[in-house]
């Protein structure tokens, strides 16, 4: 019976997100998207999480290639870069290198996933992963995106990311065990 209640609320996403209206505005918006090349951007980012009194802040620069490099640089609190290329991440921190297969980490891919599909403009990827509800105009617009695997689901419940035109203006991540982080994103950097 759960399943079949999980089955029909997914259903019912994706009848959302392909309603004749927002279907056509989310056609535009991701044809918008799909044209940028390049684009850098500072951030400003607050975790919530249970385990502390405030929110963990951090800072710096977002970086986008296309079609699959994306580029989190830290500068605030302390250094560090977290790169998305080819499949693989690779972490540097503290004068240390991780790199990782994303296949070998499934629980990170809806988190990469909704931000290099939607900068990639590729609507087609992020419903292979995710419900996808499209709501208000070019002008003012947001995309709450369900993971469609329950295994996903159980580590990230939504993620939210809202904009204008062809600019991501706010991308909210709800975990599932209720941790959120926020990253707003500021004005173009030059490159």
């Amino acid at each position: 019976m759960r399943r079949v209640l999980k089955s029909a609320v997914l259903a019912g996403l994706l009848v959302c997100a392909t309603a004749p209206a927002n279907a056509d505005e989310l056609d535009r918006l991701m044809s918008l998207l799909a044209q940028r090349t390049h684009g850098q951007v500072s951030f400003v980012e607050e975790d919530h999480l249970a385990l502390l009194d405030r929110p963990a802040r951090s800072s710096g620069e977002l970086r986008y290639d296309r079609p699959d490099r994306l580029e989190k640089r830290t500068l605030v609190p302390r250094a560090a870069s977290l790169l998305l290329e080819n499949g693989s991440v690779t972490i540097e921190a503290r004068g240390r290198k991780h790199v990782v297969a994303l296949r070998d980490y499934p629980q990170i891919a809806p988190f990469v996933e909704s931000l290099r599909a939607t900068l990639a403009g590729d609507r087609h990827a992020l419903e292979q992963v995710f419900g996808v509800n499209f709501e208000g105009t070019l002008e003012r617009w947001t995309l709450t995106l369900t993971p469609l695997d329950s295994k996903r689901e159980g580590v990230v419940k939504q993620i939210r990311i809202e904009g204008a035109n062809d600019a991501l203006r706010t991308v909210s991540i709800l975990q599932a065990d209720g941790d959120t982080s926020v990253m707003t994103l500021g004005a173009s950097l030059p490159p």
